[in-house]
């Protein structure tokens, strides 16, 4: 083993240095994404924090500090809890039901052969397509007077709906809509998180004669589970935040009927561009902003599981 040469640098620390300069390499790439997320993400939250401690209308020459006051005005709003209670049922109903039927989906495509990419396709497409025009198709599809929906009811002999005009079918409908545009994503998610799977387990499962059940009970559906808390967690920021499919689907009433479908992203849509309260629309943004936070960390803390190595 030969001596290293009296000014050359050692092997080691020559390493370190290749280390250090691929580090700041890998953050000078990153300076830019970083710097357009805190522009475009961070900084608008604070400025509307700001603003939601002034009485701010763009109506105004004057825009004074009111401090808390539009926070306290939420507290005695019954529209915006209408808004948050519609924003809640949305969720309840459509993230449950959008991952039960992208597994359930998922699962069904994952048997097949034949034709596999042509099905995967065509679950595929409600997803890619553009929001407001299949919420105009379905605004059509589901109208009381000539929605083909109620003419199929009519040849079953079952009576006609009124759905989007119906202050108790209109959120249904439109969490079916919801539902059925991202059920696509949700069945892609699946099959990536079934394909992640190894075969070897389910085939030393069988040699053990476990079943069916046993199996997606004991293998599949604890190896899914951060496929499945991040489609929990991203499907519950989507429809708090739920605004484009509700405005089209009912664009001469936005909201729906008697506030049936009124979300709270719709609801700050009518304070600042309707009313032009800007500083109410930001306070009611600060809370939305904070409820989601909070049910992300929730999600997070709760349904993700930790395996010993």
């Amino acid at each position: 083993m030969t001596d290293t040469p009296r000014g050359t640098l050692p092997r080691p620390t020559a390493r370190s240095s290749l280390k250090r300069h691929q580090i700041r390499t890998a953050y000078l790439f990153l300076l830019l994404p970083l710097a357009f997320f805190v522009i475009v993400r961070f900084l608008p939250t604070f400025l509307a924090l700001r603003m939601s401690l002034f009485d701010w209308n763009i109506l105004k020459e004057q825009q004074p500090f009111v401090g808390l006051d539009n926070y306290r005005q939420l507290l005695q709003d019954a529209k915006f809890g209408q808004a948050l209670r519609n924003t809640a049922l949305y969720t309840v109903l459509g993230v449950p039901l959008q991952i039960a039927l992208g597994l359930v989906i998922a699962l069904l495509l994952g048997r097949i052969q034949a034709l596999r990419g042509l099905y995967r396709a065509v679950y595929f497409a409600p997803y890619v397509t553009p929001v407001v025009a299949a919420a105009w198709v379905w605004q059509w599809l589901f109208s009381p007077q000539f929605g083909p929906v109620n003419t199929l009811l009519d040849l079953a002999g079952l009576p006609p709906q009124e759905f989007l005009t119906s202050p108790r079918q209109a959120l249904p409908t439109t969490v079916a809509l919801v539902v059925w545009q991202n059920l696509g994503f949700q069945v892609v998610l699946f099959l990536a998180g079934l394909a992640a799977i190894p075969r070897t387990y389910y085939e030393a499962a069988e040699i053990d004669g476990a079943t069916g059940w046993q199996a997606f009970r004991r293998i599949t559906w604890p190896l899914l589970n951060p496929t499945i808390v991040f489609s929990v967690v991203t499907g519950t920021i989507a429809y708090l935040q739920l605004f484009t499919q509700v405005v089209n689907l009912n664009f001469t009433d936005q909201g729906g009927p008697l506030g049936s479908t009124l979300t709270v992203a719709l609801y700050i849509y009518q304070m600042a561009f309707g009313r032009f309260s800007m500083g109410y629309a930001s306070a009611i943004t600060v809370v939305l902003f904070g409820i989601i936070l909070l049910i992300t960390v929730i999600q997070l803390k709760f349904l993700t599981r930790r395996y010993d190595a």
